[in-house]
């Protein structure tokens, strides 16, 4: 079979596309053919051997991955041959074919296609994590999604919605606004107006009668969670995903104890190693309002396997609207 095989941590340009043994499903496992796989930008972290949990080499990127249950290892009997499903692999996305622990693999609704499924991959789950896990969300909240255009953010403004939430979508440009509305966003905060540590709850205090957001999803990090963490409202939670805008920040946490707010975290890998049960919660509800139409599939562009270089490039030089998918099949 084909597939990417990065036999040094580096720049993803030292990977090369290779003939490699077919795998095979071990005990617990199973086989898929792979139909779709998502370009994401913690593959450039993995790929260049600076991310938290790195395969040992050689390995073949991709996290993930859609496609089609070929075989079956022995004890596996909740999933069958030709199953559809979304398997929540760390790596090995990147080519034709993948062995994934059966209990990873979620079957996936009729309304999604592959293509679908791989721009949902590794989006919606962080997003429920985030909102239902360490916000603990309730409808009728005010939910301010930072990076609101991004994968994880088009995801949460999504999910929110679905979830009962008012969402405030914070975007790098006004020139993204309809991207935001399109996917559900019932307010938009600019976060490229000037003085942004005042005009941010300014903003947020403008479209909430004063009174701030309940919860902020933070994927940008820098000054931008300055700015955001002042828009909480009394007892409001921030959860920490990522720090796209390259600052990590720190915080004087008497603020904390003055406002009654919390700050959290997510790594969303740790909820697939320890939480399983807890997985496959959130992808029953997730497929569940795909099939109810209450989310609807990420706009995305696909790629055959052999442009992966293609797709990383756009990711690392930031040049990609919507979500990047391998078509491994193409």
């Amino acid at each position: 079979m084909r597939a990417v095989q990065v036999r040094e941590f580096g720049s993803y340009e030292l990977a090369d596309l290779a003939e490699v043994a077919d795998p095979v499903a071990g005990p617990g496992q199973v086989l898929l053919d792979v139909h779709a796989v998502p370009l994401n930008f913690v593959d450039l972290l993995v790929i260049g051997g600076k991310y938290q949990f790195l395969p040992p080499l050689p390995f073949t990127p991709g996290k993930g991955p859609a496609g089609v249950v070929c075989a079956l290892g022995a004890g596996v009997t909740a999933l069958s041959v030709g199953d559809r499903v979304l398997a929540m692999a760390e790596s090995g996305g990147y080519a034709e074919k993948i062995a994934v622990d059966g209990s990873q693999c979620y079957r996936l609704p009729d309304a999604l296609s592959f293509a679908d499924a791989g721009a949902a991959s590794l989006v919606f789950d962080t997003s429920w994590f985030a909102l239902r896990d360490r916000a603990r969300i309730q409808p009728g909240e005010t939910v301010l999604v930072l990076g609101a255009t991004g994968g994880v953010g088009l995801a949460s403004v999504q999910l929110a919605k679905a979830m009962g939430a008012r969402v405030l979508a914070g975007i790098s440009s006004l020139a993204k606004e309809g991207i935001a509305r399109e996917a559900g966003a019932d307010a938009v905060i600019d976060l490229s107006a000037p003085d942004l540590r005042e005009s941010l709850r300014a903003q947020v205090h403008a479209v909430t009668d004063g009174r701030g957001a309940d919860v902020v999803l933070d994927m940008l990090g820098g000054d931008i969670f300055d700015a955001a963490i002042r828009a909480l409202a009394w007892r409001g939670r921030l959860v920490v995903i990522g720090f796209a805008a390259g600052r990590i920040p720190t915080l004087k946490v008497n603020y904390l104890l003055v406002k009654n707010i919390e700050v959290s975290g997510l790594q969303v890998s740790d909820y697939r190693k320890r939480r399983p049960d807890q997985v496959a919660e959130c992808y029953r509800e997730v497929f569940g309002f795909f099939e109810s139409g209450a989310l609807r599939p990420l706009p995305h562009r696909t790629l055959p396997l052999a442009d992966f270089k293609v797709g990383l490039k756009m990711i690392e030089e930031r040049k990609t609207t919507g979500r990047l998918v391998l078509l491994p099949k193409d």
